[in-house]
């Protein structure tokens, strides 16, 4: 099993976990390619695929 360095890329980081705004980051999956949105704010949180204009995931090679 890859740990979680090994296979993600964190390419962009913004906010902060200590203000509402919350804390943002892009990851890429250096498998798939694919691009993933997280975003944090105190106990909550989501993760979700970028999409383009045209509904497609975004995937960076």
């Amino acid at each position: 099993m890859t740990r979680w360095e090994d296979r993600f890329e964190v390419i962009y980081k913004d906010g902060s976990q200590l203000k509402n705004e919350g804390f943002r980051q892009i990851i890429v999956d250096k498998v798939t390619g694919v691009n993933y949105l997280i975003w944090k704010s105190g106990y909550a949180g989501g993760i979700t695929p970028l999409l383009d204009s045209e509904g497609k995931v975004v995937i960076t090679k």
